[in-house]
């Protein structure tokens, strides 16, 4: 099953008709994302910049989006102790289709958004990139505000570029792992510190032109494991695979490429142990939920369900050398999100 087309020209993304030229994956931003080339309307464009910035015990989620006919800008606030607390504040726009201003390049900035109560910016560049957050009347009439600092050093990534079975429908998508963290978040009195030795933050670049209809499963996590570097994207749901999966090993900042993995979710509980399991044996783990981040909106013509569940993995995972790598209790997400937008 070893869909693992790589692709390593440097080209437009998409052709003369507004279609793909070359579905795969590659370990950079080789294909070149231009909106003024895709055919389908406005309003149908999503495009976003995610950032997750995790610890053991806490995390930031910040997004920059501009979907076509709606605009999502948000931020969110995770605790892992004792009792998990979690706060997600949006900040909606109507039809923002293209004035949002997102960068057509990954590894160039500013990403920025501001109104009277949310000024955030994404800065690229330099082996770095940094997040800085205010946001007024954030949670019970208190702001949150943040400075984090993602050291981005010379390392393969993950890019994916999908067709769906639709004319002028494309995913291309830029998965960074591995980056570690510093900087701080401050919210009612208290200040949360990255450690950049144990703390990581992930990009997820998405740019395409997107069915109505999809559920997708997407998991993501780093540690240090003895000093070296350790990161993994699963996921699938994203389009037509059959070019390339997303599934990829990150380890002292070469990717090892995998087959297909499978999120074996139980039916009647998010929070119930999950396993993940590989076709290829290389990706086994055990997952124990810790907090279920889930979130429904029902608009009728725009519906999401989300579960972004946080939790700790253990297993194991297999280079393309044949070393095997022991994880043991890392802090991570998996999520399966269904969307009708």
């Amino acid at each position: 099953m070893g869909r693992n087309h790589e692709v390593t020209v440097s080209q437009h993304l998409l052709d003369e008709n507004g279609e793909l030229r070359e579905p795969g994956w590659s370990r950079r931003l080789v294909q070149k994302y231009d909106r003024s080339m895709i055919k389908a309307p406005k309003w149908r464009i999503k495009e976003w910049d995610y950032y997750l910035i995790l610890s053991d015990s806490f995390a930031g989620a910040f997004t920059i989006s501009d979907d076509g006919y709606i605009g999502l800008q948000s931020v969110s606030l995770l605790e892992f102790g004792d009792n998990p607390w979690e706060h997600t504040e949006t900040v909606l726009n109507a039809f923002p289709m293209g004035r949002i201003n997102l960068p057509s390049d990954s590894d160039i900035g500013p990403t920025k958004y501001m109104d009277k109560r949310l000024r955030m910016k994404f800065d690229a560049g330099n082996g770095k990139r940094r997040i800085r957050c205010r946001f007024d009347n954030f949670c019970e009439g208190k702001p949150f505000e943040c400075d984090i600092v993602l050291d981005q050093p010379d390392m393969d990534t993950m890019v994916i570029a999908t067709p769906w079975d639709k004319r002028h429908a494309f995913y291309y998508n830029h998965k960074i792992n591995c980056m570690r963290a510093s900087g701080y978040m401050k919210y009612d009195g208290k200040t949360y510190e990255f450690n950049p030795k144990t703390d990581f933050g992930t990009l997820d670049w998405g740019r395409g032109v997107w069915t109505y209809d999809n559920t997708w499963y997407w998991g993501s996590g780093n540690a240090d494991i003895d000093g070296n570097s350790f990161g993994f994207n699963i996921g699938y749901g994203f389009g037509n695979t059959s070019a390339a999966s997303e599934n990829v090993i990150f380890y002292n900042g070469a990717a090892h490429k995998l087959d297909d993995i499978e999120f074996h979710i139980p039916e009647d509980s998010y929070m119930n142990p999950w396993k993940f399991t590989s076709s290829d044996g290389r990706f086994e783990m055990d997952f124990v939920p810790v907090f279920d981040r889930a979130a429904c909106l029902d608009y009728k013509v725009i519906v999401s369900d989300q579960h972004q569940v946080f939790g700790r993995m253990s297993g194991k995972a297999i280079l393309d050398d044949g070393k095997v790598i022991n994880v043991r209790n890392i802090m991570c997400f998996a999520e399966k999100v269904h969307n009708r937008y």
